[in-house]
């Protein structure tokens, strides 16, 4: 099948992105210790892409949606539960843990996946953006990032090595390299600092990291909205030859037009042999588009913080379960949906729970919405392989909004 001229600015990559990729196809993996990308098939009309990371707990089958648990917790849902909905890896966060209860209990308990009981693979994030989310009581220097534990107010200083150390002792089968993560809107020199000194960092974390063997270090490539920082970030990190890169810095402000730009652009930068990271996303239509550019991994609050706020994720849609029109309605939230709160609740049950502010109806749209945004990324995976990947969500490619606010009649 020949690619089509409208999907031809998914290919704007360089000659040698394509014979890297036909040599990683004939070799089919990529040995990286104990973590390994295997290459499946790839889609012959954009650059989507199957594959399988193996990791030491466990494999992720790509692309793969990846719950979020910052204190070693997807909110609400237990690991029992979010193995029903076919999570396979998790997020927890370094800066979080830090603060509470501290790298040291976490490690004496055996390491997280002891601690929060999950035995399947798990990524920290190194804390770089929830501290310099803290514009107003931290200071950046060369060294690191110094600022004021928003629990009890005592100063902390958190450098590349020091995120390394943590990250050593949580113990998580991925960790990430502690980067500068410039705002939105930022000036050109600024962001151009801030990309330059995540690059000086990563060389830091790279000497730090003590556990190669069973931990694997990706990077975070940085540059804001600005598409020649970007690419400059991208190919200086891709000089340490590390098991994974990530895209870090989007969905902080930007409008989403510009994180398609960015992700279209900088994808095909990355090497063909290791899994790809897009951080912090997780719309349809974000994901989609992602997928078709290369994107192996996402992560992002969206399926716990819209359960809190009593909203359900609908087949591209959302539902808020407060509106009046569902509390007289019996039918399950999702009747195409195998997931336990559809197998055995209905829309009126869930309003009423989450009117009354009961818990239940947290962990309900919880399960839901994580179930959901799994099976959206196992439903391109499966369009990858029978080779209807455009048929299927071609017009996530196209649609200039991921959800709309109302049930559809």
């Amino acid at each position: 099948m020949s690619r089509t001229k409208s999907l031809n600015h998914y290919h704007d990559c360089d000659t040698i992105t394509y014979n890297r990729l036909n040599l990683y196809i004939n070799l089919g993996l990529s040995a990286l210790n104990n973590f390994t990308f295997k290459l499946e098939c790839q889609c012959d009309r954009t650059d989507a892409r199957v594959g399988q990371f193996h990791t030491p707990h466990g494999v992720v089958h790509t692309p793969r949606f990846m719950p979020v648990g910052t204190l070693a917790n997807v909110k609400t849902v237990t690991p029992a539960q979010l193995k029903d909905c076919k999570a396979e890896m998790v997020l927890a966060n370094t800066y979080h843990l830090h603060l509470q209860p501290g790298e040291d209990i976490v490690s004496e308990a055996g390491g997280l996946h002891k601690f929060m009981n999950w035995d399947g693979p798990i990524l920290t994030d190194s804390g770089g953006f929830q501290v310099f989310s803290l514009s107003e009581i931290r200071s950046i220097s060369e060294e690191g990032v110094q600022f004021r534990s928003p629990r009890d107010g005592n100063m902390i200083n958190l450098t590349p090595e020091k995120s390394i150390q943590i990250q050593n002792q949580l113990g998580a089968d991925v960790i990430m390299a502690f980067d500068e993560c410039a705002p939105y809107p930022a000036t050109y020199e600024a962001v151009k600092l801030a990309g330059q000194r995540t690059t000086r960092w990563l060389e830091r974390c790279t000497k730090a990291h003590d556990r190669k063997n069973d931990q694997a270090l990706f990077g975070i490539v940085q540059g804001g909205v600005y598409l020649d920082l970007r690419q400059q970030s991208a190919r200086e990190l891709i000089e340490f030859d590390l098991p994974g890169y990530a895209i870090g810095g989007v969905s902080v402000g930007e409008p989403p037009e510009l994180i398609e730009k960015i992700v279209k652009a900088i994808t095909p930068l990355l090497p063909v042999d290791k899994p790809r990271y897009l951080m912090g996303v997780g719309t349809y239509k974000e994901m989609a588009q992602a997928v078709a550019a290369g994107i192996d991994l996402f992560d992002c609050v969206i399926p716990t913080r819209f359960a809190r706020h009593s909203v359900a994720l609908v087949r591209g849609e959302r539902w808020n379960l407060k509106n009046q029109k569902f509390k007289r309605d019996f039918t399950p939230i999702d009747n195409e949906c195998g997931c336990y709160a559809c197998q055995n609740f209905s829309r009126a049950y869930v309003s009423h729970l989450v009117r009354s502010q009961e818990i239940l109806g947290y962990t309900l749209l919880s399960i839901h919405n994580i179930t959901e945004l799994i099976r959206f990324t196992q439903q391109m995976r499966q369009a990858i392989i029978d080779n209807q990947f455009v048929e299927r969500f071609g017009h996530y490619l196209t649609e200039p909004s991921s959800f709309t606010e109302e049930i559809q009649p």
